[in-house]
């Protein structure tokens, strides 16, 4: 219910602004956090595009709102590109290069950034990796310059190649073999995936890091690190004519490779009979249960729905599988549809990770029945409302500043190949009805389309 000065507060902005086309994203917050659907229209960002003579993608948006700048270099390479017998590759690239290049010592990014009140990261994903810094705006030139030099000039060297997959190895042993779980969400790739090369996941093989040799590493970076396989994406306080002129002195200088790129030809056969896995691991206090199926590729107009109905499925302690599983049935202390959504479709995993009373069985039951409700009977105009409320507002957050900005704009080109889709994603989502998300949960949670995995103690744990 709405206190007086929350109700005083509606009518104001329905006096002031009808609800017709909302473009201030502080009154589209307002809205969305009072629970009162809207239809949302923002601005599109003027987002500028060009590409360099060696092949360079560039993607900029001027906002002089806030004297600070977000750079962001995409790489298309991920985990899939590893090499044959080299699992976790694109993912010690992703430190290897903060490490030491012709014209720059070791951490010299940490130095142009942190020093200076900035920050700077990475990520590796199974479709891209990307780099990314944000600075006050008057270091934007050295940090364009930064990146280029990093682009080419990376020292591939033994000390470097030999510290940085170390590190790879230790992230392997803390994200999977240490957590109770953490081998159970590796499997969600390892033993679903057929043939695709998104099955060997992104964190790594020990066993094939050990192998790998620093002329792997170097011939790697040899490949797919090259102007012609990246898009230069810079949103924040500058001028366009001056940073044009950055963009051409410092990316400009660089050659385009005559090689060809090596693609991921791979092709993952269709999901036409249930697989079923019983997989142990030590220190796994409760049994859990995950429900995997196959979904589309990141470009299917399918998939603001299936966003939709994730939210409204296991999106917070209100959601379906949350009131029925934990709260009222007590078998699960977490209950989640993951979606790992790829550009060459990735996978939907429902996932109950079981209480006191849970077992592999009850959880597998209580998923499959909260996914035939949805199948049977729909979603409410309420759900509905709320989902579309929830997505719509985490949306405009991120369009709050330079680096949410950036971050949108990258996602557009990875995952649809447009930066200027990030300017339809609002209106993608307000246009999703109940029967769409109906149609979605019958088209791709088939007992055909999946695999399902028990997760236990292993026997030799058990006390």
């Amino acid at each position: 219910m709405l206190t007086a000065p929350s109700v005083l507060l509606v009518r104001y902005i329905h006096m002031q602004f009808r609800l017709k086309c909302l473009t201030s994203l502080v009154t589209v917050l307002i809205l969305l956090t009072l629970g009162i659907s809207a239809q949302v229209k923002l601005a599109p960002l003027n987002i500028k595009e060009r590409t360099l003579a060696n092949g360079l993608r560039v993607v900029s948006v001027q906002d002089n709102s806030n004297p600070t700048v977000s750079i962001h270099v995409w790489y298309d390479v991920g985990g899939k590109n590893d090499p044959p017998g080299r699992s976790g590759f694109a993912h010690m690239f992703e430190h290897m290069m903060f490490k030491a290049t012709k014209n720059m010592p070791d951490e010299k990014m940490d130095r142009l950034t942190e020093d200076v009140g900035g920050f700077n990261n990475a990520s590796t994903w199974p479709d891209f990796t990307n780099y990314y810094e944000v600075v006050p705006s008057n270091h934007l030139e050295t940090l364009l310059w930064a990146e280029s030099d990093r682009m080419v000039n990376l020292n591939v060297d033994e000390k470097n190649f030999a510290s940085e997959r170390e590190v790879v190895k230790e992230e392997y042993r803390q994200g999977v073999l240490a957590p109770p779980y953490g081998k159970l969400y590796w499997l969600l790739d390892d033993i679903t995936f057929q043939k695709h090369p998104y099955r060997r996941g992104v964190i790594g093989d020990l066993d094939q890091l050990s192998a790998a040799t620093r002329a792997d590493a170097e011939q790697f970076y040899k490949t797919y690190y090259r102007p012609d396989n990246a898009v230069l994406i810079v949103v924040g306080d500058f001028d366009q004519k001056q940073f044009d002129s950055y963009v051409d002195k410092y990316f400009g200088r660089l050659a385009k490779p005559t090689g060809a790129i090596p693609r991921v030809t791979e092709v993952e056969p269709e999901w036409t009979a249930e697989r079923r896995f019983k997989e142990t691991g030590p220190r796994v206090p409760f049994p859990a249960t995950a429900i995997v199926y196959r979904a589309p590729r990141t470009n299917s107009p399918d998939i603001p729905a299936l966003r939709l109905a994730s939210a409204i499925l296991s999106g917070g302690e209100s959601s379906r599988m949350y009131i029925s599983m934990v709260r009222e049935q007590q078998i699960a202390q977490e209950a989640d549809l993951d979606l790992e959504l790829n550009t060459e479709g990735g996978r939907m995993s429902l996932i109950g990770i079981g209480s006191e009373k849970g077992t592999s069985e009850n959880l597998e039951q209580a998923m499959l029945a909260e996914l035939k409700k949805i199948q049977d009977n729909g979603v409410t105009a309420k759900e509905l409302e709320k989902a579309k409320n929830q997505l719509i507002a985490r949306a405009v957050r991120s369009l709050e500043t330079n680096d949410g900005k950036a971050i949108a704009i990258e996602r557009a080109v990875a995952y649809l190949g447009d930066p200027k889709a990030l300017n339809n994603e609002v209106a993608k989502l307000q246009a999703v009805t109940a029967a769409d998300i109906q149609r979605v949960m019958k088209t791709y949670f088939k007992n055909n389309n999946r695999v399902v995995i028990y997760y236990n103690q292993a026997d030799a744990d058990k006390k």
